[in-house]
């Protein structure tokens, strides 16, 4: 699916490919579909590039639907192997996280392929200059983002000098083409059963680049192949917003209990690489930094109520701030690619009942008996071990003290404990029940 990480691999392919001077860029591409700021940026990468680049669907059985045939048409070579189709490029609804919004163009999502029946449907039966059918029935949102679409491909066929009406109808109707047809409407410029023939087929072809005419000659070219690295293939992973989500908790709570007990250096060193891990994985996403700033702040005010009892007040603060700060934390109008409600709930419920929980604990324990310490001894019972008159020592707790009484006390007198004063505990009388 084209994601995030999928567009920086391809960024980072065609700078490659620039500095390198290449002859020919080749995208191969089979796809689902994807988001829409990702699908965008390799449009910009690709119509920016001064190197042609040609996208060849393949193998056979692959497709380029959604986003991928908004890629298909922005190339300056689109190709496909046999038994490989395009389309469905219709802005689909993915599990939308609270309003139901329409996806931008091109989203089926980044791990959702479009929908199937959506995907069969074939544009083959209607004439090539058949007028584009209106935008189907929907709220004012959706129709802006298909018309939105519409217009983005159609400029994208104009550029390439590609079947316009098609590409239209692909957004509108969710019509899908398989490669002989869309060689014949003219969508895309060869049908190539392997690179080989690819390349065999270019060679000597004329294209148009930034105003000029290019001719390739691919007669000797010598293929270099460019696999994602270890960069992309991590980012595949981790680029998942609740993956990274749950990487930069896991990364602040293992820090802040690091800090809160020096010397523990497993939690520190975790909660270490979690952080930056997910930090690495965020860099690509569209994050908001008031939503990241009001999750700092939620974790601080529910981790301050185990310190600071407030009766609850730092605690719900906190975990309001938590929640909302979770609902923003990815900046951007794609339904469904954001972080969860259903990991978001669990998350600010465990941290909110954990921090009620040590608050719980705090007060209990506030409630009971000193047990240690000099404010211990107040209270205590002992024996006095000699007469004496304003000083003299005792047994208190098993051991001796010098103890100071403002009346004489006798030898084996119980007294009790009312003040301290460094190693001289003030002594009275014990009063008979």
């Amino acid at each position: 699916a084209i994601s995030p990480a999928s567009a920086d691999y391809l960024l980072r392919g065609l700078d490659k490919a620039i500095e390198d001077k290449v002859h020919l860029v080749v995208i191969e591409m089979d796809t689902p579909g994807g988001l829409d700021p990702s699908m965008r940026d390799i449009i910009k990468a690709i119509l920016a590039s001064p190197v042609p680049v040609a996208t060849y669907v393949s193998p056979k059985g692959a497709r380029a639907a959604s986003a991928g045939t908004y890629i298909l048409y922005a190339s300056h070579i689109a190709a496909m192997a046999p038994a490989t189709n395009l389309g469905a490029a219709t802005p689909v609804e993915l599990a939308p996280m609270g309003g139901g919004n329409p996806a931008p163009a091109g989203t089926p999502g980044p791990d959702k392929p479009s929908d199937k029946s959506d995907a069969d449907k074939s544009g083959a039966g209607k004439p090539a200059d058949s007028p584009p059918s209106p935008a189907p029935a929907g709220d004012a949102k959706t129709r802006k983002v298909v018309h939105d679409a519409a217009a983005y491909i159609r400029g994208l066929a104009e550029l390439r000098g590609r079947n316009i009406e098609w590409a239209e109808r692909a957004v509108r109707e969710a019509v899908s083409l398989q490669a002989s047809e869309a060689l014949e409407l003219k969508v895309i410029d060869l049908v190539a059963s392997d690179l080989d023939d690819l390349l065999k087929q270019v060679n000597g072809r004329t294209i148009q680049m930034n105003g000029q005419t290019v001719i390739l000659d691919t007669t000797n070219a010598v293929i270099e192949r460019v696999m994602p690295d270890w960069r992309s293939r991590l980012l595949s992973v981790i680029g998942d917003p609740g993956i990274a989500y749950i990487l930069m908790l896991l990364g602040i709570y293992g820090l802040i209990y690091e800090f809160s007990n020096p010397g523990m250096l497993f939690p520190g060193v975790v909660g270490g690489i979690c952080l930056l891990l997910a930090l690495f994985a965020l860099q690509v996403m569209p994050i908001s930094y008031a939503g990241l700033a009001l999750m700092i702040l939620g974790i601080i005010l529910m981790i301050a109520e185990a310190f600071v009892p407030s009766f609850g007040a730092l605690g719900l603060g906190g975990l309001i701030a938590f929640v909302i700060g979770s609902v923003m934390l990815i900046d951007t109008d794609v339904p469904g690619y954001g972080v969860p409600w259903i990991l978001i709930v669990p998350v600010a419920l465990t941290s909110g009942l954990f921090s009620f929980f040590v608050v719980g604990m705090a007060i209990k324990a506030r409630a009971r008996p000193v047990v240690t310490g000099a404010e211990e001894m107040i209270g205590a019972r002992g024996e006095i071990l000699e007469d004496m008159e304003h000083e003299g020592w005792a047994r208190v707790h098993s051991e001796q003290w010098r103890v100071r009484s403002s009346v004489p006390l006798k030898r084996g007198s119980r007294v009790r404990v009312r003040a301290r004063d460094n190693l001289i505990l003030e002594v009275e009388p014990q009063k008979e029940n």
